[in-house]
């Protein structure tokens, strides 16, 4: 059986060495070594409730596996690639767009094979043991089918892709939806307005994905529609919970202060808009979303959203 190292001890990363640690040993790097050392001692995270299992090695030196799922915030991955074993596949389970280079994980990815692990999954539900499905997406269909033999669980079902830009975009573009739609909710706008939202998020997401040589059906696929409703709706999504907050007029600073885990989005959604813009394509959702983590009010933004002019959908 390949080895496996899972990068990040945030919520999903735990989640997945857990879940994975009922296939055999899984090696847990956390990139604090006083934090490695203390979940090592005490087989518990501050981020999801299950104990980790006695096969999962928990440790803040960079291990080597034949297989390394980087699941490290967003904006960290580009310093960690660097330090990396060479040669052995990464499988990125990150979501969001480097805000320096506006590249998605792949895309940082240029000495070794890659794939995306993405899909709707919550991390503490994953980590329960509850049923979840994903998408394994990487061009190489051999790779494809090595590593969903050895990441797939009996509750963990994988669907395979070849369309990594696709599947990549679907998990980056959500978590700015997903503000969106958790503003309008927390100002009181209605159930009808979270789902257009959600609907034309949706159709700004595919026209990115097609200019950027995705799929259009992987949009609407797991990693695209599926995981867009999940951050859209569910209450555990720290993207839509922070639209949430803001459209009940809170501070982007007071929010951020009160938080433990990274909301990706928030860095995601500037980044995207400019990547979009540098290809002309049209996201006026993100657009929103930019302005609206930069102060604008939530009536003011969805003023404007309104006020484009009609056209055939």
């Amino acid at each position: 059986m390949s080895s496996l190292a899972i990068f990040g001890a945030g919520a999903w990363g735990t989640a997945l060495a857990i879940r994975l640690a009922a296939t055999g040993p899984v090696t847990l790097w956390a990139r604090d070594p006083a934090r490695a050392a203390e979940i090592s001692a005490t087989r518990r995270s501050p981020y999801v409730t299950p104990r980790l299992p006695e096969n999962i090695e928990v440790t803040g030196s960079v291990p080597d596996a034949d297989i390394l799922v980087l699941a490290v915030p967003m904006q960290h991955l580009g310093a960690l690639l660097p330090h990396l074993p060479p040669g052995r596949p990464a499988v990125l389970a990150c979501k969001g767009l480097d805000a320096a280079t506006l590249r998605l994980p792949p895309e940082l990815v240029t000495d070794r094979p890659a794939a995306m692990l993405t899909g709707p999954n919550f991390a503490h539900e994953v980590a329960a043991g509850m049923p979840a499905a994903a998408v394994l997406a990487t061009p190489d269909s051999d790779l494809r089918a090595t590593l969903i033999a050895r990441l797939a669980t009996p509750g963990l079902r994988l669907y395979g892709s070849a369309d990594l830009i696709g599947a990549a975009l679907g998990g980056a573009a959500k978590n700015v939806i997903a503000i969106a739609a958790g503003a309008v909710i927390g100002a009181g706008l209605g159930e009808n307005a979270r789902a257009a939202l959600i609907t034309r998020g949706l159709a700004e997401i595919a026209r990115l994905s097609t200019a950027l040589g995705g799929r259009p059906e992987t949009i609407a696929g797991l990693s695209g529609l599926g995981d867009l409703v999940l951050t859209c709706t569910g209450g555990a999504s720290r993207n839509f919970s922070l639209g949430v907050a803001l459209g009940g007029d809170q501070k982007l600073a007071t929010i951020m202060a009160a938080r433990r885990g990274v909301t990706e989005g928030v860095a995601t959604a500037p980044a995207l808009l400019a990547r979009a813009q540098s290809v002309g394509v049209d996201m006026p959702i993100t657009a929103a979303v930019t302005q609206l983590l930069a102060g604008a009010g939530v009536a003011e933004s969805m003023a404007a959203l309104m006020a484009r002019a009609l056209k055939d959908e």
